[in-house]
Formats: structure tokens, C-alpha cells, sequence
């Protein structure tokens, strides 16, 4: 079994962070986003992964190489140009060997993903479509499907009102390789838009498979943000970033653990290295990246700092995003919604308003 990651996007709804680091690469409590993903492959049993690239890939390729710290075999293949996902798909065929899977690279899930492949060895069909029930179906698309799980049609984006099921598609998909057929190649196409509603429209057997697993699109500030909040609430259990028991290189502080630093309202996560004053004030749902200081009277509340960042006496921040070697001086207030690119500098005595975006500036 091989998969598919389509890790090609720019990122544009998390700048300024991703100006300098590719979405993919975004951390997730201290390690990549990609990374993760690629570590719940492989205890699934998926060791064989292209990575369909575009935006900064060096970036990844430096970080992960040829997989073999991770026991995997990576290859990358880069656009030239955007392909939609069905072209990205289509750009890695050579490398595709039978049945695989194709996932978005902005999409955290607890899916089992085993549990998805003996479905698809009981259907038998052209491929299955992980699908969720949420609440309001209309930022995404709808997929209608029979007593027996075949897909019937797909709906995009309806009105909530005349939405004809809560069920859409979550973003991953294990496909047989004739699915490649039928893609032009060399040419911009939505796997969701145009290849799936032609395969229907063929005849072919597609098959949803609706589970209530965790699912969440991380590529808003916001919903980043909730990414790390539901895994300090427990929501997902984070997959071991390692072949060794489960591991994060840090601390988890919650509700009800003996012991609890002056500094901490839990739940927290701190980082190897970092620095708490105990007159700081750190959480709930706060999240330090290794090495980060945070100084007396200070307060970091719902928010996440990357590494090495250094909050200052009596600053205050709130629900906001701290890319690595942020600095915030004495004083300082950031306001809700707020991200802050890599290597910024707050001046002391600053009132940042809420959702600001900065950009790097002198240190101080």
C-alpha cells in the first residue's frame, strides 16, 4: 500500500506564517504537521509515500530527506505549475504501483486508516471516500450515498437548507490505480469537482465510508489554534512521533495533576528547555515551544509560541499564533487572533488590536 499527500498549497489563510514555512510544515506541539501525518501512515502499515509538492519544498525535503530517519520511503515530485488535486494525483502516477491513498495535507484526523482498507477490500469498487456528519454542510462538499455505502452524487458547497445530507468529504481517499486513467495529465483538475462525478457518470463503484472520527481542516489561524486546544482537551490522541512508546518532547500540565507550577493553569504543553518565571502567568490551553521564556508578570493564555520565542515582564497575550524568535517587550498587549511571523519583534508598550498580522522587524 502506498499514499499519496497532496502538500503542494501555499498556505495564503496562515500568512505570515507560511511565508517562510510551508503549511505542511507548520508544527503541531513541537513537530511538523507532515511529519505527524507521515508517522500515522507508517503505524498503519503505509511506508511508501509520494509527496505531491509545489510551495517551498525544499523545505520539506530538508527536513525529511528520503524518509529513512522515519523507517520510509518518501519521494517527491514538484509541480511546476498548480495541478488541482486530481492533476497532482495524475503528476505522480509513474511512481504509483496499485491501490493508493490520497491524502490533503492540511487535514488532522484520528481515521483509521486499516480499518478504511479492509472496507475497500470488501467493496471492491474504484475507491472509498472518508466521509464525516457535521453540522453545517455548506462550506463543504456533500456526497449522497446509498443504504449500502455507493456513492449516488456529490453536491458542492450547497445552502444549509437544501443540503441533501450532513455528510462530506473529509479528504482522504484510497483509490485503485485505473482511477489515474481518466485524469488528463499535465493539466489543472479537482479530483473532487470533475474526476469523481465523471467516474459516476461512467458507471464505476465508489463507495463512502462515514465515520465519527476526529476531523479538522488546520489551515486557518483559528482552527490551528483549536487543533492544539482539543488535544490538550483529549479530543485526539496524538500518534507517536517515533517507532518508541508515545512521546512528546515536553510536558502536558492538566487539570488535576499534583505538582502544577506556580506559573501553570492547566492544561498546558511546555517544551523542552523552556523558562517560566513563577510570577508568570501561562494558560489555560497555552502551548510553549522548546526553549521560550516567559517572564515575570507576563501572561500567554490560549495561545501558541513556537520555539525560542521570549515574552518579556508584563506583556499579555491572548488566543494568537508566536512563530519561532518572536520577541515581545515589556509591557506589550496582543490582541485576539493575532499571528506573528518568525523573528518579529513587538516594542515594549505596544497595544496590538485584535487579528493583527506582523511581520519580522528589527530585534530588540
Amino acid at each position: 500500500m502506498q499514499a499519496v499527500i497532496l502538500v503542494g498549497g501555499e498556505g495564503t489563510r496562515l500568512r505570515p506564517l507560511t511565508y517562510e514555512t510551508p503549511k505542511p510544515m507548520v508544527p503541531l506541539f513541537g513537530v511538523p504537521f507532515l511529519e505527524r501525518t507521515l508517522w500515522r501512515l507508517k503505524h498503519a502499515g503505509v511506508d511508501d509515500v509520494i509527496l505531491a509538492a509545489g510551495y517551498l519544498p525544499s523545505a520539506i525535503t530538508d527536513h525529511l530527506g528520503d524518509g529513512t530517519r522515519l523507517g520510509m520511503k518518501l519521494t517527491y515530485v514538484i509541480e511546476d505549475q498548480p495541478l488541482g488535486t486530481a492533476g497532482a494525483i495524475r503528476n505522480v502516477a509513474e511512481h504509483i504501483k496499485g491501490p493508493f491513498f490520497v491524502l490533503n495535507g492540511d487535514v488532522l484526523t484520528s481515521l483509521d486508516l486499516k480499518g478504511m482498507i479492509a472496507y475497500h477490500k470488501l467493496k471492491g469498487g474504484l475507491g472509498v471516500l472518508h466521509l464525516i456528519k457535521v453540522e453545517d454542510p455548506s462550506p463543504f462538499g456533500c456526497v449522497v450515498h446509498d443504504e449500502n455505502g455507493r456513492v449516488q452524487r456529490f453536491v458542492e458547497k450547497p445552502t444549509k437548507n437544501e443540503a441533501p445530507t450532513d455528510e462530506i468529504n473529509a479528504g482522504t481517499y484510497l483509490l485503485e490505480r485505473d482511477v489515474l486513467e481518466i485524469i488528463p495529465p499535465g493539466k489543472n483538475v479537482s479530483i473532487e469537482r470533475e474526476t469523481f462525478p465523471q467516474l459516476l457518470a461512467s458507471g464505476a463503484r465508489l463507495y463512502a465510508y462515514t465515520t465519527t472520527d476526529y476531523w479538522l481542516d488546520v489551515g486557518r489561524p483559528d482552527q490551528y489554534i483549536q487543533a492544539h486546544r482539543d488535544v490538550l482537551d483529549g479530543k485526539l490522541k496524538l500518534e507517536p512521533a517515533g517507532d518508541g512508546p508515545a512521546h512528546l518532547d515536553g510536558t502536558f500540565w492538566r487539570l488535576g495533576d499534583s505538582g502544577i507550577p506556580p506559573s501553570i493553569r492547566p492544561p498546558v504543553f511546555i517544551g523542552s528547555g523552556a523558562a517560566l518565571d513563577p510570577a508568570a502567568k501561562v494558560g489555560p490551553y497555552a502551548v510553549v515551544g522548546d526553549r521560550s521564556r516567559i517572564a515575570k508578570g507576563a501572561s500567554v493564555k490560549g495561545t501558541v509560541l513556537w520555539n525560542d520565542v521570549v515574552i518579556y515582564s508584563n506583556a499579555h497575550i491572548v488566543d494568537s499564533i508566536l512563530a519561532s524568535n518572536v520577541r515581545v517587550g515589556e509591557d506589550a498587549r496582543i490582541g485576539a487572533g493575532s499571528v506573528i511571523a518568525h523573528d518579529a519583534a513587538i516594542e515594549p508598550g505596544t497595544d496590538l488590536p485584535a487579528d493583527s498580522r506582523v511581520l519580522a522587524a528589527p530585534a530588540l
